[in-house]
């Protein structure tokens, strides 16, 4: 959780530093202005460096930009276009690299979206199947645990993600009803944790032991299916959306319901797996007080209705809209905030994500609309299809109870509440503590980005 502090630490000093040393009174220039937001413009930039550290992945470095065009101010604060661009590393060799393009204007009455992102993620979380049926044993990657410790990245495979795909939108015999219709390209390469990487420059204590992870004996035992190295698997999608939102960043009121079918066919793929993936997702947002307190509450449900999927496409959260460079769920920072990145995973999962939404302040500075935000949130999900493991090649001197249980699945549960920093409505800086009910779910979760869950 270091570098993410860090990262908040920065954003902090980021946004406050020029009004500390600027002269006169600093208060003068955070002075509340009760009028409304000034009409934005033209072309408005919002940028920010990015520096962390983790102790397995080394420093991160980097810079994230989002660029936004107004036009001439018609649609504010809708914007015509926006740009956004990451670019970050890490030491040892995980890296972000995406471009996304949103725009109601480059086409006349379509929406058009692109979405270009390389990851490469050194250490990916991987807890198994199907929720509380697999067991998470914390004490295997705490190396305090001399008595238990396997390895700090036990629960952990590398990836490497290339990601290409364009969606279109448009108005369907009404206003607020929208046809989609898009195409991704997925190329995936997965293999064991790199081991001899991650311990360069790590002093001989710290060191992560060469011992075969989950992923590696999940491989072994055949429960990983006949591409456990990845593959490439492109969809179409396609579906229909009902969206009534007063303001997309963080409406006020409105609908934003829709049905998104993923249709992969084996013939523009690698040729090994064909299915169709559902995604139902229904946000619905009121007003408690006028232009200052929201509740927001986002319900869905994704699953395979065809077909066999691949296993590293089962945690692949699919949705008509989604800027977030890694949409891996469910738990994490952009599903069950507070609960371990992926522990819920199956072939169908369903959650809901409820959340009040305060602006306690606003003001404007060099020329930008500004507010403040606190927000408190509930988060659940489980899995409702399981995935069949079939055990029989498990070893004989293999304990099945370390990694199976017979626990029934049921709702993962987390709390927890944030702070936002947001300028001209649509430059959302965030930062979320969740916390996770049950400690088979992990403890805590700290989460510094952009924009609101949903």
């Amino acid at each position: 959780m270091t570098n993410l502090r860090f990262h908040f630490f920065l954003v902090c000093i980021y946004f406050l530093s020029p009004l500390l040393t600027q002269s006169g009174n600093p208060a003068d220039s955070l002075k509340s202005d009760a009028k409304k937001d000034k009409i934005k413009t033209g072309w408005n930039f919002g940028g920010l460096p990015i520096l962390g550290y983790d102790s397995d992945m080394g420093f991160q470095y980097g810079a994230l930009a989002n660029i936004y065009y107004y036009g001439d101010g018609s649609t504010y604060p809708q914007y015509f276009h926006s740009f956004y661009f990451e670019i970050s590393r890490y030491t040892k060799g995980t890296g972000i690299n995406q471009f996304f393009f949103d725009s109601k204007k480059l086409i006349p009455k379509i929406r058009v979206t692109t979405d270009i992102t390389y990851l490469t993620e050194k250490a990916l979380n991987f807890y198994g199947f199907n929720g509380y049926e697999s067991v998470y044993n914390h004490a295997w990657e705490n190396d305090k645990d001399t008595s238990a410790y396997k390895s700090r990245v036990f629960y952990r495979y590398q990836r490497d993600l290339l990601r290409i795909g364009a969606d279109f939108q448009g108005k369907f015999f009404q206003k607020n009803l929208l046809w989609l219709a898009g195409f991704t390209y997925l190329n995936i390469h997965i293999k064991p944790v790199n081991v001899d990487n991650l311990n360069k420059g790590v002093k001989e204590s710290k060191k992560l032991p060469d011992v075969p992870g989950l992923y590696d004996e999940y491989v072994s035992w055949g429960l990983l299916g006949q591409d456990s190295t990845g593959g490439i698997n492109n969809f179409v999608k396609l579906g229909l959306v009902y969206d009534t939102r007063d303001n997309e960043p963080n409406p006020m009121h409105g609908i934003w319901t829709e049905a998104v079918f993923a249709v992969a066919p084996s013939f523009i793929g690698d040729g090994h797996y064909s299915f169709i993936k559902l995604s139902l997702i229904h946000r619905q947002y009121f007003t408690l007080a006028k232009e200052v307190l929201s509740f927001a509450y986002r319900i869905g449900y994704q699953g395979t209705i065809a077909g066999t999927s691949p296993f590293y496409l089962q945690n692949y959260m699919l949705n008509s809209y989604s800027q977030t460079t890694t949409i891996d769920g469910l738990g994490g920072s952009r599903t069950l905030r507070g609960i371990l990145r992926n522990r819920v995973v199956g072939d169908g999962v369903a959650y809901v994500n409820t959340e009040f939404r305060w602006k306690f302040y606003r003001f404007h500075w060099i020329k930008q609309n500004f507010y403040l935000a606190l927000n408190a949130f509930a988060d659940a999900g489980m899995v409702v299809q399981p995935i069949t493991i079939n055990r029989d090649r498990i070893p004989a001197d293999v304990d099945p109870s370390q990694y199976f249980s017979s626990d029934h699945e049921s709702p993962h549960l987390a709390v927890g509440g944030g702070f936002r920093i947001v300028m001209n409505q649509n430059f959302i800086i965030c930062a979320d503590y969740g916390q996770a009910i049950d400690n088979r779910d992990g403890n805590y979760g700290i989460y510094v980005g952009l924009g609101y869950l949903f």
